[in-house]
């Protein structure tokens, strides 16, 4: 049985429009993917009213990535 392996991703450490790579697999993760066929949004995370992190799973590899750095849209939208 193979383990699941778990990686934080964080939003302000990525350049572009917030799509990176699965850091197991490599499989390209865009927030403009609605279809659900690379990862799946497994747990929203919400602190004082405000998207802390989100956990999602690659589809390709199982991973869990914990995707923080939210902060920075309070910024943009603030």
């Amino acid at each position: 049985m193979q383990s699941v392996r778990f990686y934080t991703v964080d939003l302000t450490r990525i350049e572009g429009k917030g799509q990176f790579k699965c850091p197991k697999c490599g499989a390209k993760i865009s927030p403009e993917d609605k279809t659900e066929r690379t990862y799946r949004i497994c747990e929203p995370v919400m602190k004082d009213d405000s998207l802390e992190s989100i956990v999602l799973q690659c589809k390709k590899c199982g991973s869990q990535i914990h995707l923080t750095g939210f902060t920075i849209l309070d910024r943009l939208h603030g």
